[in-house]
C-alpha cells in the first residue's frame, strides 16, 4: 500500500518545484472581495436594488406561507435550493467572528460595508425563523426532492415545507448554533444599529434558554435533514459554543458561569479536536476561552479553562504536525479530513489558526508544542499557506476561489450557476429537464459563481472539474465565511494586531449610529442598599500606552428587587460592556431589567487611567 503512495508524492514534489514563480503573491484583497461577493449569488427572497450579482433574480418568496410563517430571505447553503438552518447559522458566525476580529481590516479595503450586509442578510431571515421563544424553523424545502430537480432557485417547483423544532421537538444543536449566530452578529452591529443589536441579543438569549432547557438533537426532530446534515457531535458542543459567543457579547457572568461549571461535563475540556466545522464546534468554544483566559476573564474557573486552553493549543500543534495526533495533509500541503467538501475544514481551521495567532502575540506569549516551542507567526504562515493554495500554490496551479486567478473550476455543481440566467432566457426550467439540458452540458457555467469556495481536491491534490463531482465542485456558503477574516487579516501586512483590545467594529460609511436618547439624572448619591466592588482583573502595553481592564461588582443589598437603576460614570475613557448607556448614564443591560436581593451584576470597562468614579443617580425598590 505504501508503493504508491510514494510515487504519486514523488510525482507531485516534481510538478511543485516546476510550478511558475508567479504564484508567489496573492491579491488578498481581489480575494476577499470576491469571497464576500458570493453570498450575493446564494440569497433566497427578494432580492435588493444594490444586488451586485445581476444574473440572479427574487425565489422563494413564498417561503414559509404554508406554515403560517414569512421565511422569505435567508441563503441557499450549497449548489441547491434548500435553506437548512444549522449550517446557515455557523456562516453568520463565522462571518461575524471574522468581522469582529478583522472589521477595521476589511474597512480599510472597502468591503465592511459589504460584509456587514451579507451577516444581516442572514440574520434577517434568522430572526423570521424564530417566531417564539421555544419555536424555531430548521429547514424550508427537503434535499431528496430538491436533490431530483435541477432547476433555477427563480424556476423551483420543490416541496417548500417549513421544518421547525419546539419543546416536543427539541433541537439544541440549532437553537444553540442559531444563538451564537444572533450573539456575535449583535456585537457587529452593536455601532453601527444599536437597536437592531439588542434585537438579535434578545433572540439570543431567548435561543439559548430554549436549548438549554429542551434538550435534544435537532435531526431527530427535523429528519429531513439527516441525509445532508446529520447532527454527529450531538448538542453539547452547540451549547457551549453559545454560551461563549453570549458572554463575549454581553459579559454576563451567568454565561461564563456557564463555561465554568459546564466545560469537563459537555467536553469542552476533554476533546482534543482535529476538526472545526458547522457540526463540530469544540475547537471554536475552545478558542474563545482561552482569549477569555488571556484576556483575564476566567474569574474563579482558571483551572477549567486552563483545560479548554489546553485543547485549543492541541488543536493548533496538531494543524502545524507538532502536535501528538496531527492532523493529515495531501503531498501539495493541503490539510485533509474528508474527499466530500474538505475545503470546509481548511478554512475554518485555518480561522482559528489566524485568530490565535493575534491572541498569542498580543498576550506576548509562544505556543508550546510536543515537538517544541512554536512562535506566533509560525501559526500566521500555517494560515496563509493554507489560503495561498486555495488561491492556486497547488501542484495543479488550479484557483479553488472561482473568479480567482486564471484557472478556476469552470463547471461547477451549483445549479443558478450552471443554468442560463432567467434574464437572459426567461423560458421554464423544468425539475427534470434541467438535468437534460444543463446538468449534462459539457459547457462552461453560463453564469460566474464569483467567489465561491468549491469541495477542492482529495487526498493526492487531484481534482476533476466536472459538474457531476459534487464532492469536489459544489461550493458552500461555509466555506467562504470563515475566510472572510483570513483574507482580511492577510491584506492588512505582517504587523502584529492586538486582539485582546476590546472588540469595536467600525461602523461602515454608509451607516450612522443611531442617536441616544437623551436623559437628564437625578443628582447622585450612593444610597446603602447598593454597594460597588471594583477591581483591575489585567493590563496590557499597547502603542506605549498601558490598558487596564476593570471588573466593577454591583450588589443590592437591600431585600428588596432593584430597579429602575441608572448609574453615574465620571472619568471613564474607553468603552464598557455589560451595561445600557443612555446620554450621561447608564442602566441595566437590555437583557436584565431587575436585580434581586442578594444578587449582584458585572460590567467591564477598559481604559488607560486608574478606576472610574462611580456612583448611583435614581433606582425604585420593590
Amino acid at each position: 500500500m505504501m508503493k504508491p503512495v510514494s510515487l504519486i508524492s514523488m510525482a507531485t514534489l516534481l510538478l511543485l518545484l516546476c510550478l511558475p514563480v508567479a504564484l508567489a503573491g496573492h491579491d488578498y484583497g481581489q480575494a476577499l472581495s470576491k469571497s464576500i461577493l458570493f453570498f450575493e449569488a446564494q440569497r433566497s427572497g427578494h432580492l435588493p436594488n444594490n444586488q451586485r450579482v445581476t444574473w440572479r433574480a427574487n425565489s422563494g418568496l413564498n417561503d414559509g406561507k404554508a406554515s403560517g410563517v414569512d421565511l422569505e430571505g435567508g441563503y441557499y447553503d450549497a449548489g441547491d435550493n434548500v435553506k437548512f438552518g444549522l449550517p446557515m447559522a455557523f456562516t453568520v458566525t463565522m462571518m461575524s467572528w471574522s468581522i469582529i476580529e478583522y472589521g477595521k481590516q476589511m474597512a480599510a479595503n472597502g468591503e465592511l460595508g459589504h460584509a456587514m450586509e451579507a451577516v444581516k442578510w442572514g440574520t434577517d431571515y434568522l430572526i423570521k425563523a424564530h417566531p417564539q421563544p421555544n419555536v424555531l424553523y430548521g429547514e424550508v424545502g427537503d434535499g431528496n426532492t430538491d436533490h431530483y430537480c435541477w432547476q433555477r432557485p427563480e424556476d423551483m417547483t420543490t416541496d417548500r415545507r417549513a421544518y421547525k423544532i419546539d419543546p416536543r421537538n427539541p433541537g439544541s444543536d440549532l437553537a444553540g448554533e442559531t444563538a451564537a449566530a444572533m450573539a456575535a452578529a449583535s456585537i457587529v452591529f452593536r455601532r453601527s444599529n444599536p437597536a437592531y443589536a439588542n434585537e438579535l441579543l434578545t433572540h439570543a438569549h431567548q435561543l439559548f434558554d430554549f436549548a438549554d432547557k429542551y434538550r435534544g438533537k435537532y435531526d431527530s426532530s427535523i429528519t429531513v435533514a439527516q441525509k445532508y446534515y446529520r447532527s454527529i457531535s450531538g448538542y453539547n458542543d452547540e451549547l457551549l459554543w453559545a454560551a461563549a459567543w453570549l458572554y463575549q457579547a454581553t459579559n454576563s457572568q451567568y454565561y461564563l458561569s456557564y463555561l465554568g461549571n459546564n466545560g469537563d461535563s459537555m467536553g469542552g475540556t476533554g476533546w482534543a479536536m482535529t476538526e472545526f466545522s458547522w457540526d463540530v464546534k469544540y475547537a471554536g468554544v475552545q478558542t474563545l476561552v482561552a482569549k477569555f483566559m488571556m484576556h483575564g476573564k476566567a474569574s474563579g474557573y482558571a483551572p477549567v479553562f486552563s483545560r479548554y486552553q489546553e485543547k485549543a493549543e492541541s488543536f493548533i500543534c496538531s494543524l502545524l504536525g507538532k502536535g501528538s495526533r496531527n492532523v493529515r495533509k495531501t503531498p501539495g500541503g493541503l490539510m485533509f479530513r474528508q474527499r466530500w467538501n474538505n475545503m470546509q475544514f481548511v478554512t475554518s481551521a485555518s480561522f482559528l489558526a489566524t485568530v490565535y495567532s493575534d491572541y498569542l502575540a498580543s498576550a506576548n506569549r509562544n505556543l508550546q508544542c510536543s515537538a517544541g516551542n512554536v512562535v506566533p507567526s509560525e501559526l500566521l504562515s500555517f494560515a496563509k499557506s493554507q489560503v495561498d493554495y486555495i488561491l492556486g500554490d497547488n501542484p495543479r496551479a488550479t484557483s479553488y476561489m472561482v473568479g480567482y486567478g486564471n484557472n478556476y473550476p469552470q463547471q461547477v455543481h451549483h445549479r443558478g450557476s450552471s443554468i442560463v440566467s432567467i434574464k437572459v432566457n426567461p423560458t421554464f426550467v423544468s425539475c427534470r429537464g434541467g438535468y437534460a439540458t444543463w446538468f449534462r452540458n459539457k459547457a462552461t457555467d453560463p453564469n460566474l459563481l464569483t467567489g465561491a469556495i468549491v469541495g477542492g481536491p482529495d487526498a493526492y491534490d487531484d481534482f476533476a472539474d466536472q459538474r457531476d463531482n459534487y464532492e469536489q465542485t459544489e461550493p458552500a456558503t461555509y466555506n467562504n465565511a470563515p475566510i472572510l477574516g483570513i483574507l482580511a487579516r492577510l491584506n492588512g501586512g505582517h504587523g502584529v494586531y492586538n486582539q485582546l483590545l476590546p472588540v469595536v467594529v467600525p461602523a461602515p460609511t454608509q451607516q450612522k449610529p443611531a442617536e441616544a436618547p437623551k436623559v437628564n439624572p437625578a443628582p447622585a448619591s450612593i444610597p446603602a442598599p447598593i454597594s460597588f466592588q471594583q477591581k483591575a482583573t489585567t493590563s496590557w502595553k499597547y502603542n506605549g500606552k498601558t490598558y487596564y481592564r476593570y471588573s466593577t461588582i454591583v450588589t443590592n443589598n437591600s431585600p428588596k428587587t432593584l430597579k429602575d437603576l441608572q448609574l453615574s460614570i465620571s472619568k471613564l475613557y474607553g468603552p464598557l460592556w455589560g451595561l445600557t448607556k443612555s446620554a450621561n448614564s447608564y442602566s441595566f443591560p437590555s437583557w436584565l431589567d431587575s436585580l434581586p436581593a442578594g444578587k449582584s451584576l458585572e460590567f467591564v470597562y477598559v481604559h488607560s487611567a486608574s478606576a472610574a468614579d462611580i456612583s448611583v443617580s435614581s433606582y425604585n425598590l420593590a
